[in-house]
């Protein structure tokens, strides 16, 4: 019988900084936030000790902070550092930068680096032959016990420029103005009731450089890896809040490609298609908004190949490292599985999310916490379905669907919204604290 394996938590300031890069679809709407509450303050500022403990890492202690709106109205700095007995860790970044002398070009740097005990990677088909009869590591078939797992280093760097084409809500200037109430939209929505982009919505054009560094030691070996990618992408937000949306859709087609540069050590691509759609039920007597958010995402990586020798052995050559591409697995996708616990040449997944804002917030019977700016509580429950596989086909992807379910405590703090799910599959059960919806 497999354990459960409880309260895998990262603190929220933390996560504030990692779930703003690789997991999440890598652009956002631009925009200036006015709460009706706060008129013309357009800063933001937030300071919070925290710890947190896990199986692996055991009890940590560390602060977080974040600003926005210091020197641009849409800008946001933060960062946090945290210890353990072993672990170590200390992110930042800046967020959306409009650069000066333009109106429409924006720069985000976001970087961490860290050092963990037992940290796991579903990884070995592009590192070592796998024998006949063995599933390879990642795969669909793979057993929950195929992982690397030892203490080391996790770092990461993301580079990001945003160019916001001059049509649709954002034709006459680069951000769209919102104004809210207890975090409820009042002002004009910047979409979502046509799907024309020369008319409604925001299209984003983001050209992103990102640089990943893992090492393992497991006692009997040591081992690790490098990657330096560049992804090209285009966004388009049609939805009427772009922080917390009613209603209206996105969609997001990327191409990632790492070639080899400095030293990392393979060439791979993967294309991707990201498609949300918010439907919205309107409020009833206990809640001011329910929301249906509906999420697919699919991709491909056409230089990942199995060549098998002649004892059947197989390695995987051009193919994306385990937390890169096609894979499935924690915060974002399959919340219920380890993180990156899936991947292959092609994947699809599909996600549906419930998503009830209470009319009442008891946070507001709270003076001491008002630092915090808590608009609203959101309760949400989810489900998600998804299958990595060698083929992009429908007999391939649609059979065998691993899926999880489970239920998130939701709130919109300080202009960010908190989440804290809580997640089931028939592998693990799983605990995250995070920022941001997952889609």
């Amino acid at each position: 019988m497999i354990q459960p394996r409880f309260f895998r938590i990262a603190c929220i300031l933390q996560l504030a900084v990692t779930s703003l890069s690789v997991y999440a679809v890598p652009t956002g709407v631009k925009s200036r936030v006015d709460r009706v509450e706060t008129p013309n303050q357009v800063q933001e500022s937030m300071i919070l000790p925290y710890l947190f403990s896990t199986e692996t890492m055991g009890l940590n202690v560390g602060v977080g902070g974040m600003v926005k709106g210091l020197y641009q109205d849409q800008m946001t700095i933060g960062g946090t550092a945290f210890a353990g007995e072993v672990s170590q860790g200390i992110a930042g970044g800046v967020w959306n930068f409009k650069i000066p002398g333009t109106e429409r070009l924006f720069f985000s740097a976001y970087g961490m680096l860290g050092y963990y005990p037992q940290q796991r990677a579903y990884a070995g088909g592009g590192y070592e032959p796998i024998p006949p009869g063995v599933p390879l590591p990642g795969s669909n078939d793979s057993l929950s016990s195929q992982f690397y797992q030892g203490d080391g280093a996790s770092n990461w760097f993301d580079f990001k420029m945003e160019y916001v084409l001059p049509i649709g809500a954002t034709r006459d200037a680069g951000m769209v103005d919102y104004t809210i109430r207890n975090g409820l939209l009042v002002s004009a929505p910047s979409g979502g009731k046509e799907w024309n982009p020369a008319t409604s919505g925001s299209t984003i054009f983001v050209m992103r450089q990102f640089n990943r560094y893992q090492s393992f030691d497991t006692g009997d070996r040591t081992g690790d890896g490098t990657i330096h990618a560049v992804q090209l992408g285009l966004k388009y937000d049609n939805t009427d809040f772009a922080i917390n949306p009613s209603y209206g859709s996105r969609q997001f087609i990327g191409v990632s490609h790492d070639s080899a540069w400095f030293d990392s050590q393979d060439k791979w691509s993967f294309y991707e298609f990201d498609a949300s759609k918010f439907l919205s039920f309107g409020a009833s007597d206990w809640a001011s908004q329910r929301i249906l958010a509906l999420n697919m995402w699919t991709g491909y990586s056409p230089t990942w190949n199995v060549v098998t020798d002649s004892q059947g052995n197989r390695m995987v050559e051009g193919g994306a490292p385990y937390n890169e591409g096609a894979t499935l697995g924690g915060f974002t996708r399959l919340r219920g599985y380890d993180m990156s616990r899936f991947h292959d040449k092609a994947v699809l997944y599909g996600a549906a999310e419930y998503r009830y804002t209470l009319d009442y917030n008891p946070m507001k019977s709270l003076p001491w916490l008002d630092f915090l700016r808590i608009d609203w509580i959101q309760l949400v429950g989810f489900a998600e379905v998804g299958r990595v596989g060698e083929a992009y086909t429908a007999s391939e992807l649609l059979t065998d669907l691993k899926y999880d379910y489970g239920v998130s405590l939701r709130a919109l703090l300080a202009g960010l919204v908190v989440r804290t799910d809580l997640a089931k599959s028939p592998e693990s059960t799983n605990f995250w604290i995070m920022v941001d919806h997952p889609f």
